[in-house]
This record gives structure tokens, sequence and C-alpha cells, in this order.
């Protein structure tokens, strides 16, 4: 089990979803960012796990192995433990079989039960909620559950 501090889960791709959470299990911020490319990637990279490296417990990705192999040599520079996670893993226990058979279907679903989280850490609400984020959000979640930051699903997320 890892020592509870902060989780960062990051939806890989040129256009980034990153989520933090705390370690009573809440969403602390989530946002998306273009990076457009990989240099640009790897400096937000760079940038993002010095500015919350220090409390950081883990880094968890999902995504292109290339693209996580960046991310995975920063924290790695910075001493932060990273883990891949597959999309299918956290759909598996996060979203119901009718809701994950198809890809637009899941992501529809996922910005549904990623609004609930918001809603839930008593973060406000965002007009607009992109699909990398909503992703990086359950991402979040899932590891948070499987760590044992969360003994379960709170009732509101269910």
């Amino acid at each position: 089990m890892t020592a509870p501090g902060t989780l960062l889960a990051v939806d890989l791709g040129l256009r980034t979803g990153l989520a933090l959470y705390g370690e009573d299990g809440r969403l602390r911020w989530f946002r998306s960012h273009n990076l457009g490319n990989a240099g640009r990637l790897r400096r937000a990279a760079q940038r993002v796990l010095a500015e919350h490296g220090d409390g950081l417990a883990l880094l968890v990705l999902e995504g292109p192995r290339d693209l996580a192999e960046i991310w995975q040599r920063v924290a790695a520079r910075r001493g932060v433990a990273a883990r891949n996670i597959a999309a299918e893993t956290w759909r598996e226990r996060l979203l119901l079989p009718r809701q994950r058979r198809r890809g637009p279907l899941a992501k529809r679903h996922a910005g549904r039960l990623a609004r609930r989280v918001i809603r839930w850490s008593q973060l406000p609400g965002p007009p607009s909620l992109r699909h990398d984020a909503a992703e990086a959000i359950l991402v979040g979640l899932f590891c948070v559950l499987d760590l044992g930051w969360l003994d379960r699903l709170p009732q509101e997320l269910r």
C-alpha cells in the first residue's frame, strides 16, 4: 500500500487530463491541457511534478505507453512512484457493463460520474468538463479505492 499523501492521476494524450486527490480520497483539483507535442508534454510533466511532487505518494497514468514513459522518467528523477493503468480496468470497477459497451458511451458516462465526484468533493462544478479531465478524475477515484484511501465507493457516487 502506498503511504498517504496525494495522488496525481493523468489521462495521457497531447490533450491531457489531470486530477489530484488528497489522502482523504477526495478530489482536490482537476484540469485539462492541450499540450500539442511531446516537448510541451515533457515540460508540463516537469512543472506539475515540481509543484506537487513533494507530497505526492503516487502518479497514476492511463494512456499511450510512449507518453507514459515521458511522465515516468520525470517522476523517477523526482523519486515519485508511478503506476500505469488501463482504461478497461477502472471502467470495469466504476461503470456498469451497459455504460461501457462503446467508447463514446463510456466517455459520456465517465463525464456524468466525474461531475458527481466533483460535487462530492465539494469543488465548484465546471460549466464544461472535457473527457480527458473526467477520465483523469475516474482513474484517480479507482486508485484511491484500490489503495484503500476510501473503504468503498461513497453512496453519493453509486
